[in-house]
């Protein structure tokens, strides 16, 4: 089925309904997909689909209406569905940050997925088990997971905006897990693009350092837990800027949480005057980045932190219309089942000044931690598992060690960022979670971090 053939229908829908609510928006989607999963190099899913559906949104009064759909004729009494259902629960105000109306037509896919034959697919997971598999007999399990899709969407509100957006994307996680007795550890690589399918090819040596991470690891020293000076690479100082700071940043927990608000002030000190740190869909080419948020906004590049201060902080229409501050263009869902809520796009910290070998000097004990295997956040708490690490000693990287998680509050270790690396690395592999909006494509990238008085967890310190 063509979305686009509804564009009459939902210009007409526009006129008849919009004097009935303060605002309601429209969104038909075609989906397009592969999904191909082989564990220890047989085949659990191998599969292709398309989904078509739509979703209404209305607004009176402050109180929203939400209806999603597969069938795309039933769009009219959806409509009717949502608006009713806003002016049940409508008792307030509506407000909304104002935005000029769009007229657009716009295309993000530079390869379409869609083109490339199933069974090179299917070949190319393969290729990637026989790698991970061959690095030792010790490597008991792999797990190698390819996916695509392109997301065709119409978008359009009763303001008189309508945009036909259309973007592809691609992943592809590899992990091992090696045992030796009753100790067990995994490796993992995932990558991401929305440029090409050859983003994925040619990635031998990074998949074989996923398995040799995973046996390695067995035979070494588990960290002994301290608080210690760490020095953190691009990739894992990415997963922090993005975990323990950007959810901070988005304004839906802020101005639901008056405890938080007050703590995300704007002007507030965060760190040294070396701190910058962003988030913007308007950086062109990375997961995050699109032209359009799904309330219609223009993409934009948001600086969250500046010099060290709070300057900052990521909106939808709603949520910039009730803190009296501009649009970011951070509407964002992860499709038509659900409402858009406010999401990070690419989120990274500026480079600094400081040579990657000079992170280390004059740390007479530390550790240095890179890429990241897990974590979690609660608030401004947090604690990340990295994918490898060593100590460090007397300013210079020794022996390695494993089982290196860092926790701590988000606050207080933006503080303790004593030096901000001149390198800088972007990570695609990101697949964001918030309000049962999981696998959300994001970017995320940072220079290496020096940070004092991390807590980091291993073995009892003896």
């Amino acid at each position: 089925m063509n979305i686009w053939q509804f564009k009459e229908e939902i210009s007409s829908l526009v006129q008849k309904y919009k004097p009935h609510v303060d605002f309601f928006a429209i969104r038909l989607e075609r989906s397009q997909g592969v999904d191909i999963f082989l564990r220890s190099g047989k085949v659990e899913t191998l599969s292709t689909g398309i989904s078509i559906g739509g979703q209404v949104r209305a607004c009176h009064r402050g109180g929203w209406g939400f209806a999603s759909f597969n069938d795309l004729h039933s769009l009219e009494a959806k409509l009717q569905e949502a608006i009713a259902a806003a002016k049940w629960v409508g008792n307030e105000e509506t407000e909304l940050a104002v935005v000029e109306p769009v007229q657009a037509k716009v295309s993000l896919i530079k390869e379409n997925p869609h083109q490339i034959e199933l069974i090179d697919k299917k070949n190319l997971c393969a290729h990637y088990t026989d790698i991970l598999r061959s690095v030792s007999d010790r490597v008991v399990s792999t797990a190698v997971r390819y996916g695509d899709c392109t997301q065709q969407v119409v978008f359009a509100t009763s303001e008189g905006t309508m945009i036909e957006q259309e973007w592809a994307d691609w992943e592809l996680r590899c992990s091992a897990i090696a045992r030796d007795g009753e100790t067990i550890q995994t490796g993992r690589e995932t990558f991401g693009s929305r440029m090409a399918y050859r983003d994925l090819l040619n990635l031998d040596q990074q998949v074989i350092g996923a398995a040799q991470r995973a046996v390695s690891a067995l035979d070494l020293p588990t960290v002994q837990g301290n608080t210690y000076t760490v020095v953190i690479d691009p990739i894992l100082a990415g997963l922090f800027v993005h975990e323990a700071f950007g959810h901070l940043s988005e304004a839906d927990m802020l101005y639901e949480n008056p405890d938080m608000l007050e703590t995300m002030s704007i002007g507030r000190r965060f760190g040294s005057t070396d701190l910058q740190i962003f988030d913007g869909a308007a950086t062109a080419d990375h997961r995050g980045s699109y032209i359009y948020d799904d309330e219609g906004v223009p993409a934009t590049t948001t600086q969250l932190i500046a010099d060290g201060v709070l300057v900052g902080r990521l909106h939808s229409r709603e949520t910039a219309g009730k803190l009296g501050e501009t649009v970011t263009g951070n509407a964002r869902c992860l499709d038509y089942h659900y409402p858009p809520i406010v999401r990070m796009t690419n989120t990274w910290i500026g480079r600094g000044q400081t040579s990657v070998v000079d992170l280390f000097n004059d740390i007479p004990l530390g550790v240095y931690a890179k890429n990241w295997q897990g974590g979690m956040t609660n608030g401004e708490m947090f604690t990340f598992t990295a994918g490898e690490a060593w100590m460090i000693r007397n300013g210079k990287i020794a022996e390695p060690v494993k089982d290196v998680t860092l926790s701590g509050n988000a606050f207080e270790t933006l503080q303790d960022i004593e030096a901000i690396g001149n390198d800088f690395a972007w990570d695609e592999s990101g697949g964001c979670g918030k309000g049962g909006q999981s696998g959300l494509a994001v970017g995320c990238g940072s220079p290496s971090l020096r940070i004092k008085n991390a807590i980091v967890g291993g073995n009892a310190h003896g």
